[in-house]
């Protein structure tokens, strides 16, 4: 196939503004996708301890099988970036593959809504309460139905990303954001002259969200003159096997290194809660601004993975190089900043959540500190990885990745926490020293997979 190399391999600078022109909407859209959630915790939380209790074992089913399903259809990003790369105008090669992550959207989509159904039954078997696991099962089944909407419209994210207009990602999250708010303030204290549905009302808002988010994304693609010329709903029955293989063949492995990531922080919450409440509690905290701090690195790996994808599309083995040290560079810069403000001003952050006057607050903020210190140390491993793994996904390289992933996280990682944990007096802060390792970890393989990615990957 030809190749559309460029006349010249862009410049540190020039690929250095191509990535941050992504990266900073794409990390405004995760900041805001992590305050959709947020504005249901906030509305749950006025109903009381137990349905607060319910909705976040939902959410925490849903929430990690939308995120597998999310990073299945992933692979679509490399591979429109490479299609670019290849030919700037491959409208049927992109069409196709922007057609089969549907497919996978549809069909993966159906699995989740199983798995949302049967969540009465999970809970039970985790040995959760059975007042709490049944209120969570409802609240789930009606949740279910915002699983389809929420992974179609992350294909067609990747779709307007990976064509070069991420503010659209943007603004439909913050259309989104406005619409739940609206939705939980009407639904769940009836309002508007809605009927007060309490815990259910929140899991309708959030249904109305996903469809409204769906809906915004197919104006959006059918109005705008760039992406209709895709037509993507053209013909969206027509299976392309070969395409679908290699989606699932790409999109596998990150599926799984995102349920192992994501296991490895739910296991340290359990291993939290058995050391003691309080210590959960911090941790909660802790990690609730880690995790609002990642989204900057997270919005910089998906621009990794275009910008990386694009160039190895055209054969240009250098800028496909240069764009994932630049993008490595960003989400590094970025998390020693973050790690700098949670060492020289935790308090401050801590009063986001809290107030650490509060003599009640006392034990809470004072492992709450202790956590955040390791939380800075590790901001800067997990930036790095994530970057690595978004830049490696650029060439298509999902499975050794993976792995490195799985071997990190679970084995130095979860069994250093395990280790620390509950054999050296260190408790909750050796729980967090795991984290740590397990991140350092695959920061170091995953820098070591992308210094070798001449040798290992073969040019598109």
């Amino acid at each position: 196939m030809q190749h559309n190399t460029p006349l010249s391999t862009p410049g540190w600078g020039q690929e250095l503004r191509a990535t941050l022109g992504l990266a900073v909407p794409l990390a405004a859209t995760n900041l805001l996708q992590m305050l959709i959630h947020a504005v249901d915790v906030i509305f749950i939380a006025r109903l009381g301890d137990q349905p607060l209790a319910a909705s976040s074992l939902a959410i925490a089913i849903f929430g990690l099988t939308v995120w597998a399903m999310t990073g299945l259809v992933g692979a679509c990003a490399p591979l429109i970036a490479a299609e670019r790369g290849r030919r700037l105008h491959s409208v049927r090669e992109i069409r196709r593959t922007v057609r089969m992550g549907m497919w996978v959207a549809l069909a993966f989509g159906l699995v989740g809504m199983a798995i949302c159904f049967a969540g009465e039954a999970l809970l039970l078997a985790s040995g959760q309460d059975a007042a709490i696991a049944a209120l969570a099962g409802a609240f789930l089944a009606t949740l279910s139905w915002a699983m389809i909407p929420m992974v179609l419209a992350g294909v067609f994210r990747i779709f307007v990303a990976a064509l070069g207009k991420p503010g659209y990602a943007t603004a439909i999250t913050l259309l989104a954001l406005g619409t739940n708010v609206l939705g939980n303030w009407a639904l769940v204290f009836g309002n508007l002259g809605m009927p007060a549905l309490g815990l259910m009302g929140s899991a309708l808002s959030s249904v109305i969200t996903a469809l409204a988010m769906l809906v915004a994304y197919v104006f959006v693609i059918g109005r705008d003159r760039t992406l209709r010329r895709y037509r993507i709903f053209g013909r969206w029955w027509r299976p392309e096997w070969s395409r679908l293989k290699q989606i699932m063949v790409i999109g596998s492995p990150i599926a799984l290194t995102v349920l192992a990531e994501a296991g490895l922080f739910s296991g340290a919450a359990l291993l939290m809660g058995r050391i003691g409440e309080t210590e959960l509690a911090a941790h909660t905290l802790a990690l609730n601004l880690a995790a609002l701090a990642f989204q900057i690195p997270f919005g910089t790996a998906q621009a990794a993975t275009i910008r990386v994808g694009y160039h190895h599309g055209a054969g240009d083995r250098v800028a496909a190089g240069r764009a994932g040290w630049v993008a490595i560079a960003i989400g590094t810069g970025f998390m020693s900043t973050t790690a700098l403000a949670m060492l020289l001003v935790p308090t401050l952050l801590l009063r986001i959540y809290t107030d650490p006057d509060l003599p009640a607050n006392a034990a809470l903020v004072a492992f709450a500190l202790q956590y955040l210190m390791w939380a800075a140390i590790f901001q800067l491993a997990d930036g790095v990885q994530a970057v690595a793994a978004g830049a490696l996904r650029g060439l298509q390289d999902t499975r050794v990745p993976m792995w490195i992933a799985i071997f990190s996280y679970w084995v130095p990682g979860f069994g250093m926490a395990i280790w620390l944990g509950f054999y050296t007096p260190l408790q909750g802060t050796g729980v967090w020293i795991g984290l740590a390792t397990g991140l350092f970890f695959a920061a170091a393989g995953l820098l070591w997979r992308w210094s070798l990615r001449d040798r290992l990957v073969p040019a598109a």
